[in-house]
């Protein structure tokens, strides 16, 4: 930007803490063309001066100095079609964090003014991606979740084509009678209404059912997806809901409680089909059973089985005890549970069945299951009955947990075949198949029921127990993939209730991320933002490392190796930014050149001075607004340290490490969020990759001569703002102790 215009706020305390004087000066020296400081920029007054200079073609880039860029952001929202806008936040940065009227705390709001303004005159206007987007929404799966989705995209005012691999629609609940109470008063099982449901589907003139069908492949990106069918129809969607759906867990696997040793033994969904039958029988007799013992967690919450709790079992328990009550009266039920799960208002539901069901609930685990005069003889261990107790029953029934179709691809059982002849060790020829085997299918962690054509796989990538996400905690019902949302229990354990409102909430997110790309902005977490990468290919030397690391896939390859870029898919992340080695990957307003603008620019005070100056890299998801909110409760942190907030720790180049050591900066620290599924990165694997990189600079830094402590890597979560003062002035101390950077003053 060659117009750039520096406004600067002297309210807030900004004006009282600091001398503004001489900002002028130094914003113009920068690459300020024009300077306004004014008392109160965020009121109408204030906003109205910037919009003018805008209006009038004075300016081309706006630097703002004054509160925190997450703070005030309708009253400084402008056209970023016409102008460049960036924000120093000069209050929480410098005003709310430190000693009012200090030398230090002076050169601190100089050098942030010095960073804004350069930062400006290196950002260029974006260029939105002008496509046509689709309106229809593609929805796969026709269970409960899947045609609630359908339902709710075509209420919404979306064309909608519902994809079903068996010949009827309704999925599980088919062969279920009564459903676990949504109403009140919860306290008893409601009439299960998927038949109507089925009905207002397929009556709707919107929605377009295809059954006995399965996806050939689905091509190009959001907005545009060319979805073909086996058979060969095909269709055009903008985005794409995924619900089809879990099977239980493989009883087979769990002979130690019975299963294939007694036909008695059978699981949950066995025993609702003969409730919905009205047929309760012993399968080795036909007899009705005088005494039915369910057993809770079969094979789940266990690391040889399934690790994870499906929260459904519980509920379906009560339900099926309460069905047996009502249908078979003279059947004793017996439940034995590991701990019973029924949250929230369901707790009403499972008072209605003890108080109604004249059956026993204990807690304890049960060891095994064997057969014995008859009568199959359930030992228990840890139990309110006893620590070594025996419980007679006539049918057992085991409540199976929950898994994924998203576990059932090819690609995952070869990959977890691989991974075995690894682990295993029999012969380094296995080891070597094995691990050749890894690499092949490194990118295909997923199944092959959408059938994507990204280089990183054809389906979604998931999570360690094998359910596709993005980000559980912040973006529930995204995945890894723009544009497509998982839905029902393929997104994660879950009754039908559950189920149901699933099908709204990723309904709603895809008609959302439609809209967005109607108006070509970025979907989560970046939302609204218009700006897309700019790749200067003639210098890519094809190493990949884009390709292989975009947690999103927003980039194939041709077949040299080039990457080819899908604005629809991208995120804005700058991952591909910060892993190119070439620095051929730009964005308007965020580039390799900006950013290392802002490094240079720092006043680097001499070495005799005593006055180190160290760069903070803050990702702007987590711990840039816990570096706010320690400023809101003024906590304060040491004057040495420059903030700059990036996209993700995944998209800091090491050639700005480079940069700021050269330039005499003494030390560098990286704060972004916690990684792995349990806390997750908002960009999967920004915190990962950041870490693997620094590593790779500090053994470089040690060849140099120089103390790899000079660069540091630290997880943050938001909650953890008490940290930030503690993290500046420990690594301020470890700097002190290492020195001066050798390269200061060169």
């Amino acid at each position: 930007m060659e117009k750039v215009g520096c406004f600067l706020c002297t309210g807030c305390d900004i004006g009282s803490a600091i001398k503004t004087e001489g900002l002028e000066e130094i914003a113009k020296e920068s690459g300020a063309t024009a300077f306004v400081a004014n008392e109160c920029l965020c009121a109408p007054e204030g906003v109205e001066i910037i919009r003018t200079a805008i209006d009038s073609g004075e300016l081309d880039g706006v630097l703002i100095a004054a509160c925190s860029p997450r703070a005030k952001m309708d009253e400084f929202k402008f056209d970023l079609n016409k102008v460049a806008v960036e924000r120093i936040g000069l209050r929480e940065l410098v005003v709310w964090s430190h000693q009012p009227g200090d030398e230090d705390t002076q050169m601190l709001a100089e050098d942030y003014i010095r960073m804004g303004t350069s930062k400006v005159t290196k950002m260029e206007l974006p260029k939105p991606p002008q496509e046509a987007i689709d309106q229809t929404v593609l929805v796969v799966g026709g269970g409960l979740a899947g045609l609630t989705a359908a339902k709710a995209s075509a209420a919404l005012g979306h064309p909608v084509v519902l994809v079903e691999s068996t010949d009827k629609l309704g999925g599980y609940l088919l062969g279920v009678k009564d459903l676990v109470p949504e109403r009140p008063p919860y306290d008893t099982t409601h009439k299960n209404d998927i038949q109507d449901l089925i009905s207002e589907v397929e009556s709707n003139d919107k929605i377009k059912v295809y059954k006995s069908a399965k996806i050939k492949k689905i091509g190009k990106q959001p907005g545009q997806f060319e979805a073909e069918l086996l058979g060969g129809d095909s269709f055009k969607a903008g985005a794409i809901v995924q619900a089809t759906g879990a099977r239980p867990y493989d009883a087979n696997k769990l002979s130690h409680l019975g299963f294939g040793k007694s036909p008695d033994v059978i699981t949950s969904r066995q025993m609702e089909t003969m409730i919905l039958e009205g047929k309760l029988q012993r399968p080795s007799d036909n007899q009705m059973p005088g005494r039915v013992v369910f057993v809770q967690c079969a094979g789940s919450r266990d690391e040889k089985h399934l690790p994870y709790c499906s929260s459904e079992c519980c509920l379906t328990t009560l339900k099926q005890v309460s069905g047996i009550r009502k249908d078979f009266p003279d059947v004793e039920c017996a439940v034995i549970y590991r701990d019973l799960r029924a949250p929230g208002q369901l707790e009403h539901f499972y008072l209605g069945v003890q108080e109604n069901s004249g059956g026993m609930f204990t807690r304890g685990e049960v060891d095994s299951v064997d057969t014995a005069g008859g009568k199959l003889k359930i030992h228990l261990k840890e139990s309110l009955l006893g620590d070594e107790a025996v419980l007679e029953g006539d049918l057992v029934v085991l409540a199976v947990g929950m898994v994924p179709t998203s576990a059932d691809g090819e690609a995952i059982r070869q990959l977890k075949d691989a991974r075995a002849r690894i682990e295993k060790k029999e012969s380094d020829t296995q080891v070597a198949e094995g691990q050749k085997l890894e690499e092949q299918l490194k990118h295909h962690d997923g199944t092959e029921i959408l059938n994507l054509n990204y280089r990183q796989g054809p389906d979604m990538p998931v999570l360690k127990y094998n359910f596709p996400d993005s980000h559980f905690i912040c973006f529930p019902y995204e995945t890894r993939r723009t544009g497509i949302y998982a839905a029902g229990a393929v997104h994660a354990p879950m009754d039908a209730a559950q189920a149901r409102e699933d099908g709204w909430g990723a309904a709603m997110k895809a008609v959302q991320c439609i809209q967005a790309m109607n108006r070509s902005e970025a979907v989560h977490p970046r939302a609204g933002d218009i700006s897309v990468a700019d790749f200067f290919l003639q210098r890519c030397t094809q190493c990949k490392r884009c390709t292989e690391e975009c947690p999103f896939g927003a980039l194939n390859e041709d077949e040299k190796g080039t990457p080819e870029y899908n604005p629809l898919r991208c995120r804005r992340c700058g991952i591909c930014l910060g892993s190119c080695p070439e620095r051929i990957v730009s964005f308007p307003e965020y580039s390799v050149d900006a950013v290392a603008s802002m490094l240079k620019i720092i006043e680097v005070p001499e070495e005799d001075e005593e006055k180190p100056r160290m760069i903070a890299f803050l990702c702007e998801n987590d711990a840039y607004p816990a570096l706010d909110e320690a400023a809101a409760r003024r906590l304060k942190w040491n004057p040495w340290i420059r903030v700059i907030p990036v996209r993700c720790l995944g998209a800091v180049n090491v050639v700005w490490i480079a940069d700021a050591l050269s330039r005499g900066i003494d030390g560098i620290l990286l704060i972004g969020c916690k990684k792995g599924d349990d806390y997750q990165c908002h960009y999967i694997r920004g915190s990962e990759l950041a870490e693997y990189r620094m590593e790779n600079v500090k053994e470089t830094l040690e060849r140099l001569s120089l103390e790899s402590e000079r660069v540091r890597v630290v997880e943050l979560a938001r909650d953890e703002y008490a940290r930030i003062p503690e993290l500046f002035e420990e690594f301020a101390e470890t700097i002190e102790e290492a020195g001066p950077n050798p390269y200061k003053g060169w």
